[in-house]
């Protein structure tokens, strides 16, 4: 139970030490003046807002996603590049050229950059590091022992490549060449080398410390993208027992829990019989369509938008009695949070993990699974507290009326799943790209899932 907790909430608490400050700042306490809205308005607005971070802040060389960017010191670890963070990104582009919001050869010419950047990147058995240097390429340790490769990152990565390659496989030579080099990209990928001959995916690899970490990639959690992708590859797969042993622990996957009257489907680590942080719903589904997607453990569909809802339902609920929870100010997950000294630090926000801070994607990013919850929160958000909460790259990453405290920071891994949920949302754009791609459909069907959305 310790490891899964430990899985949890260890490997996105992507605050360096020198980054728990005592940063955050009280909210306006002056009365807005808001500007209403129309829903319409909303959607567009904030995918614009959210596509800002990675393209007015994005890193200058890479022109790949910051880890993060504070507004109070905006130089600070400015050439630290996420993986994760920037295959949420490419999505991010890819929805905001289909809206228009950005000039079609602008973003292939961007994209064309930040490939060739990839290309170039220190790579470990061709998975990508957590953190990338910016300026050199050369891996940037996101701890002492893990310097090498980052199988989780690469996948979130991976997941953007693949919808680059179909969204601009059928364009004129530059936006194909670029499709081809997202192809050459991912499939360059040693999925089987991260099995260590175990029926199982594990997560880091070091070239100075081998396997040390250890860290076997199991759910439930954020990870199912991982073993979908190391499934579709055409030159490095992985066996269906892989998936069946490792990730689904020969069963001990699914938990018959329920929360507000709602079956939680799966055992999510750490939070068995409930939910974890809403991130869990997101990070493999920006791609992933969960619509009638189903395997021997879960409805897909069921499990995602019953996450999102029981974590509506707690807020509404507020069984600690924080001030300004509501059924239009809800959403727990990963992010910036006030520690109890007041200073900014970083927790996988959750029912057991409730700090009274709430963070704008988790329920932004919900928005195919909770539509009128999401919208409560987008309207309360721009409509009135846009002034408090809404800054120069869209909403911040968390806040807390309980404290009346906001900090003033974006993560890439918490603005990027904004504007591709939203798009799923509006039109399924990422989740049609992802599922329509050959190696996407021949790996979910050999690992045991049935989509009837899709056809298969």
């Amino acid at each position: 139970m310790l490891k899964a907790i430990v899985l949890a909430l260890m490997v996105w608490a992507c605050s360096s030490s020198s980054d728990s400050s005592s940063s955050g700042t009280p909210l306006n306490t002056t009365p807005e003046n808001p500007v209403v809205y129309t829903d319409t308005e909303l959607l567009d607005k904030v995918q614009q807002d959210a596509l800002k971070y990675f393209w007015e802040y994005a890193e200058t060389n890479s022109k790949l996603a910051r880890e993060r960017y504070h507004t109070d010191n905006p130089s600070f670890e400015s050439n630290i590049v996420t993986t994760g963070g920037s295959g949420f990104g490419l999505m991010t582009i890819v929805a905001g050229v289909n809206r228009g919001f950005i000039n079609r050869t602008e973003a292939v010419n961007r994209l064309t950059t930040a490939l060739n950047f990839l290309e170039n990147a220190d790579r470990f058995h061709g998975a990508w590091s957590h953190w990338i240097d910016g300026n050199t390429g050369h891996v940037i340790p996101f701890g002492t022992v893990d310097n090498g490769g980052d199988l989780v990152e690469t996948s979130f990565l991976c997941q953007g490549l693949i919808c680059i390659r179909e969204y601009f496989k059928n364009g004129n030579a530059t936006e194909q060449a670029l499709a081809q080099k997202a192809d050459n990209l991912w499939k360059g990928v040693e999925w089987d080398w991260y099995t260590k001959g175990e029926n199982a995916l594990y997560w880091h690899w070091s070239p100075n410390y081998g396997w040390q970490m250890n860290m076997k990639i199991e759910g439930y959690n954020e990870c199912l993208i991982t073993y979908v992708m190391a499934a579709a590859s055409p030159t490095h797969p992985i066996s269906p027992a892989v998936y069946q042993q490792g990730w689904a622990r020969n069963g001990a996957i699914v938990n018959s829990g329920v929360q507000f009257g709602l079956p939680v489907v799966l055992n999510y680590n750490g939070a068995t019989g409930n939910v974890g942080p809403q991130f869990w719903c997101q990070y493999s589904y920006l791609g992933l369509d969960p619509r009638g997607l189903s395997d021997q453990y879960a409805n897909y569909w069921t499990l995602t938008q019953n996450h999102s809802k029981i974590i509506n339902q707690y807020c509404i609920a507020n069984p600690h009695g924080y001030t300004g929870y509501s059924d239009k100010c809800w959403g727990l997950t990963a992010s910036y949070t006030r520690n109890t000294d007041g200073s900014t630090g970083y927790t996988a926000h959750q029912p057991n993990n409730d700090t009274g801070v709430i963070t704008p994607t988790a329920a932004l990013s919900s928005m195919p699974y909770t539509p009128n919850e999401s919208m409560k929160f987008l309207r309360y958000l721009y409509n009135e507290k846009k002034s408090s909460y809404v800054g120069v790259a869209g909403p911040y990453d968390a806040f807390s009326p309980q404290y009346n405290w906001v900090t003033p920071r974006y993560l890439a891994i918490d603005q990027g799943t904004i504007a591709p949920m939203v798009e799923n949302y509006r039109t399924g754009l990422l989740w049609n790209l992802f599922m329509q791609a050959p190696e996407v459909k021949t790996g979910l069907q050999n690992l045991g899932f049935s989509s009837t959305q899709h056809g298969f």
